[in-house]
């Protein structure tokens, strides 16, 4: 990824709706050039996917939690599909620590997060934070030695 791609991926972490006339506007290239990079990024698994960031309490999903989750190592081929599978599920990594998986997940009561909760302890032992505030939403990464 050269310093022109970085700039186009900044400027699409920032405003992913903007056309590709204006992105080369922005620039100084032409659209032609844009769509060529664009191409290349998308192919070469640089650019994952293109996705609208929801205000989720305006969407009913007023809970967002943190759960980790200890999963023995065998149970992952199960688990896996399973965690893939939850539409509330915004997130799932494999960490380190005393728990192995953290979770990020979002839904609409505390009670369905309490179901939720009660289906992952089949998995294993489970540790829940809900969150109260959120000061910085999620974003995308900006490369800082690049400007638009």
């Amino acid at each position: 990824m050269d310093e022109l791609d970085k700039r186009i991926v900044n400027i699409l972490q920032k405003e992913g709706r903007l056309s590709i006339k204006n992105i080369s506007e922005r620039l100084f290239i032409t659209p032609p050039a844009v769509s060529q990079r664009l191409h290349s990024l998308e192919k070469n698994g640089s650019i994952l996917n293109y996705q609208a960031h929801l205000n989720f309490p305006q969407a009913d999903l007023s809970i967002k939690a943190y759960i980790q989750l200890s999963l023995e190592p065998q149970q992952k081929e199960v688990f896996y599909p399973y965690i893939a599978s939850v539409p509330n599920v915004l997130e799932c990594d494999c960490v380190t620590g005393a728990y192995s998986m953290m979770i990020k997940v979002v839904f609409e009561s505390t009670q369905a997060l309490d179901g939720f909760i009660n289906e992952l302890q089949r998995f294993g032992r489970t540790n829940t934070q809900i969150v109260f505030s959120t000061p910085v939403q999620s974003r995308g990464f900006a490369f800082s030695e690049v400007s638009e």
